[in-house]
């Protein structure tokens, strides 16, 4: 498994890297995490059941990525692919330059290769238009895509020309052992909305600035905890201070993924505030936890929970807090599902996701065939042509 996003960084990729990995051990599996160092933390680490994480000494180059240099890294993970006898590189992250050279540094070996690709992308800004050429050239030479989401698949399949007879779609899993519901923690005599998310504009952070302003005028026994960090922290502090709310707003920050279940067993609703999103773990944890979910119906967020568990509503603050009215007017006439109901639905669906991952597995072996011959990799690079073309130029 190779990615610049891992633990301790927290987020949805760093948990399906976690899970997967978990679940292949207990099949039987070698796994190892290649990662870059995060601060101290360099060199061998050791997590669950054994799973070998390599904190690599590679400077962060811009939002927690490396320089994608190509180069400069080979010796080292060329290294550690033979030191480990490693079979199968899997790739996390469209945003991931270690993910994107290790797959390479592979490819060269006659490695197999797998890639999950986890984030929506647009096509029309230049950091887009960058971004997708680099992932059409690194898939070119994949043996297998894996998608979060339907949405998710279809949009890689645009943007890195990738055949759709290449890519999968395998759902992320939560762990629904570790996010149990407990209504005892709540406060009977406020309704309490939660955020778990990272504080950047992408997750709606001005969306939730503007719905906190106008829920806490409009009602008086609503509390917010906002949970997560990043450069949009601070427009929640401004709120927070020129409405005098302190007593109402929480901002506890980053935490640890074992503190969030903590977190959100203290709520009655949570919030998902996203502008794009591929699939997100978060309304999954907060819906094993018990919790009403209200979330903006962008990207593969309506294939993750059943309607009846979640209020969907447009990306704007009226049709958000429509939705929020709903969901307390629930609470309140006792019309809200069960929070042990919730998590019982979840451990079923969960049990579907574990035969995806089942479907993973059978992945890997399909990938360990004879290495791709470089007129294959031309085709598939040149995959973007129409039909006619493409067969003209086999």
């Amino acid at each position: 498994m190779v990615s610049d996003f891992f633990f301790p960084n927290m987020g949805g990729v760093e948990e399906h890297i976690y899970n997967l990995s978990q679940c292949l051990l207990l099949e039987g599996h070698k796994v190892v995490v290649m990662t870059h160092s995060y601060d101290d933390c360099v060199g061998i680490r050791y997590k669950t059941n054994g799973l070998k994480i390599y904190y690599l000494p590679i400077k962060v180059f811009y939002n927690q990525c490396v320089l994608p240099t190509m180069i400069c890294n080979v010796a080292l993970i060329r290294y550690i692919l033979i030191r480990e006898q490693i079979e199968i590189i899997h790739g996390h992250s469209a945003f991931s330059a270690l993910a994107h050279e290790a797959m390479l540094i592979g490819n060269l070996m006659g490695l197999k290769t797998v890639f999950t690709d986890h984030s929506l992308f647009g096509f029309a800004d230049a950091s887009a238009v960058i971004t997708n050429k680099l992932l059409q050239m690194s898939l070119a030479d994949c043996n297998h895509c894996i998608c979060v989401s339907h949405t998710g698949k279809e949009n890689t399949v645009l943007r890195a020309k990738v055949n759709k007879k290449r890519v999968s779609v395998i759902p992320n899993a939560v762990d629904t052992y570790s996010f149990t519901p407990d209504p005892s923690q709540r406060s009977k005599d406020y309704i309490t909305i939660v955020v778990v998310s990272r504080l950047v504009y992408r997750k709606g952070v001005d969306l939730t600035a503007q719905i906190i302003s106008e829920m806490c005028k409009k009602y008086k026994d609503i509390n917010f905890i906002i949970a997560g960090d990043g450069p949009k922290r601070g427009l929640l502090e401004e709120i927070r201070e020129r409405q005098g709310l302190h007593d109402r707003i929480t901002l506890l920050g980053s935490l640890e993924h074992s503190q969030v279940r903590n977190v959100l067993i203290q709520g009655h609703i949570f919030l998902n505030t996203s502008l794009t999103e591929a699939y997100c773990m978060a309304i999954v944890e907060a819906a094993s936890c018990g919790l009403q979910v209200v979330s903006t119906k962008v990207g593969g967020i309506p294939e993750v929970l059943p309607e009846d568990l979640i209020y969907l509503t447009e990306p704007n603050v009226p049709s958000l807090i429509t939705a929020l009215e709903a969901a307390i007017d629930d609470l309140k006439n006792n019309k809200a599902v069960c929070p042990y109901a919730c998590n019982l639905r979840i451990k079923r669906l969960n049990s579907f996701m574990k035969k995806l991952y089942k479907k993973g597995q059978k992945l890997y072996k399909n990938s360990s065939g004879a290495p791709k011959e470089y007129i294959d990799v031309a085709k598939d690079y040149n995959y973007c042509k129409t039909k006619k073309n493409k067969e003209k130029t086999i």
